[in-house]
């Protein structure tokens, strides 16, 4: 006899990713995704997989994520959404979970992200340190690091601006990058970006790559020199994950 059908469900968790390994599943330690999965388990007692809108590295945070899963539950979403956040960890939560709309991925369906890099001019808080760049002393030019960021905008080949990834994975280096703003509050400095999609590490790679440029280690154009090289040079310095979120996924 035949079990009920399953659902397709949308849900969006933020997360403290300082103790997690990124999000995808990994078998050599604790990983968004494995969390997840491990709780959706206690629930449903079958293996349940999660599909996430994109992977995060070890280390950064996010403030919406979106996934999906297929599963079969006829109490409800809300039932659900209380079931699944029962048995998850403090720095891990599901702010929503409902029924997805017909055809629709949490990957593939993606048309944007956005992610905000957070620098502080100095040396930040003990309670803010892990969710911030501390740059120490010195200043940053906004004015420079955003005439930086104009040949940078718009549908290019950002090879120059990633890293490889471990397991040797590849995608396509085109990515358009739709937005490239900068807002300071006082020591806050923050690096607002929103993309079609991003390469490996390209977030932090900007952020260092901006850094260097508002405080006159490089000149402003020189980034879209790098840009068209398509070739990362080895100054290059690489953001630390702390200061990256996730902040939104846009379909």
């Amino acid at each position: 006899m035949q079990g009920p059908l399953k659902q397709r469900w949308r849900a969006e968790c933020a997360y403290d990713g300082t103790h997690y390994l990124g999000w995808q599943s990994q078998v050599q330690g604790l990983t968004v995704q494995d969390t997840l999965e491990a709780r959706l388990l206690s629930i449903f007692k079958e293996k349940v997989r999660v599909h996430g809108s994109g992977r995060t590295d070890t280390g950064v945070h996010a403030r919406a994520q979106v996934f999906h899963f297929d599963a079969a539950w006829p109490h409800g979403a809300q039932v659900l959404k209380k079931a699944l956040s029962a048995g998850l960890p403090s720095d891990l939560q599901v702010h929503t979970l409902e029924e997805a709309p017909e055809g629709f991925h949490a990957r593939y369906s993606v048309t944007g992200k956005r992610y905000i890099y957070r620098m502080y001019l100095g040396y930040a808080s003990p309670f803010d340190t892990r969710y911030a760049w501390s740059l120490g002393e010195g200043t940053l030019d906004i004015a420079r690091m955003q005439a930086a960021a104009v040949p940078l905008l718009g549908r290019h080949d950002f090879s120059a601006f990633a890293a490889f990834r471990p397991d040797g994975s590849r995608e396509s280096p085109v990515k358009d990058l739709r937005r490239l703003d900068f807002r300071q509050d006082g020591p806050w400095v923050e690096l607002i970006t929103e993309a079609s999609g991003y390469l490996y590490k390209m977030v932090r790679t900007l952020a260092g790559a901006f850094v260097a440029a508002g405080r006159g280690k490089c000149e402003p154009e020189a980034l879209g020199r790098i840009l068209e090289s398509r070739v990362r040079p080895p100054a290059l310095i690489t953001a630390p994950p702390r200061g990256l979120i996730l902040d939104h996924v846009f379909y």
